[in-house]
């Protein structure tokens, strides 16, 4: 299990979950280090004192907050830590609201919530199943680095993660995202939903990084003084330009259902063809002969039905 990075406990109402928070995602961006070209050596980030000039220690460093252009304030962590902070030590939950209620633009990073020792495996055990079966998220507070945050508390299989979120008012108006107008059509909207429907997946665990993949195999290749392998992409690249919405949207169907090993006759979007109406039969005129065939049926039928039975 990753090392953990805070621990305290969950409270709601008068029940306490002593746990440990432990990082839930790894980071497996590449880094690089700064260097001199002309003889590779690294170069350093000096902290320099501005006033005067002098190389500081992470010791000589503290926390200021500039009041005004000449008047800096100091604050020490002790003074921080001296300030009234209920959650200080735990995650306060404050509400439960439904999942579909929280604006995925809040949520941030997630933690796994460990449960700390045998004492709360019950406890947490009660919670995590009570939010798998009511489908609902917690809120809650707590403190963290000196500051208070809002945090969301969801189950996932058989941990609670615990998502770091937003205030409110840390969110920007997207009214500030200017959309110039345009027009859409019924069967553009309609084409547009049918390609939804053909990319719909279950299951996204098979993506992976190529462009990491890439330079993991570059730096091997001049690590190694030979050609890099090239590394496969999924698929095209957008061109960026639109010249036909309805034609793109067709093609961006067919390509789908390619993808997915699917063939149809035709993946374009046609409206439904209308019903034609049927003809009456108009029936066909009397001929001559066919008026004497009539007569002679008639007279025929009348002579049978004058007979009189024979006797055994």
């Amino acid at each position: 299990m990753p090392r953990p990075v805070w621990s305290g406990a969950i409270s709601f109402g008068l029940v306490t979950i002593p746990i440990k928070v432990v990082p839930a995602t790894e980071n497996h961006t590449i880094a690089f280090h700064q260097v001199h070209l002309e003889d590779m050596g690294r170069v350093r980030t000096r902290k320099v004192c501005e006033l005067d000039g002098q190389v500081l220690d992470q010791d000589d460093i503290g926390k200021g907050y500039e009041v005004s252009k000449d008047t800096v304030v100091q604050v020490t962590d002790a003074e921080l830590d001296a300030l009234p902070l209920p959650t200080a030590k735990a995650i306060e939950i404050v509400a439960f609201v439904p999942a579909d209620s929280i604006d995925p633009v809040q949520v941030g990073a997630g933690y796994y919530l460990a449960a700390d020792g045998q004492v709360s495996a019950k406890p947490y055990t009660l919670l995590r199943q009570a939010l798998q079966r009511s489908a609902k998220v917690a809120v809650a507070k707590f403190a963290w680095h000196n500051r208070e945050r809002l945090g969301l508390l969801r189950a996932r299989e058989q941990a609670i993660v615990l998502h770091a979120m937003r205030w409110d008012d840390e969110i920007r108006n997207p009214g500030e995202v200017t959309v110039p107008a345009a027009d859409v059509s019924a069967a553009e909207i309609e084409a547009a939903l049918q390609l939804l429907e053909t990319m719909a997946q279950t299951d996204i665990s098979t993506y992976r990084d190529h462009y990491r993949d890439a330079v993991e195999e570059m730096i091997a290749a001049k690590a190694a003084h030979r050609t890099p392998q090239p590394v496969a992409s999924e698929g095209p690249q957008p061109s960026g330009n639109v010249v036909d919405l309805m034609a793109a949207l067709n093609a961006s169907v067919e390509a789908a259902k390619a993808s997915r090993g699917e063939t149809s006759d035709s993946a374009t979007v046609h409206e439904l063809p209308k019903k034609r109406a049927t003809a009456k039969k108009t029936p066909a005129p009397k001929t001559a002969s066919t008026k004497a065939a009539a007569k002679t049926k008639k007279t025929a039928a009348k002579k049978t039905a004058g007979r009189k039975p024979r006797s055994a």
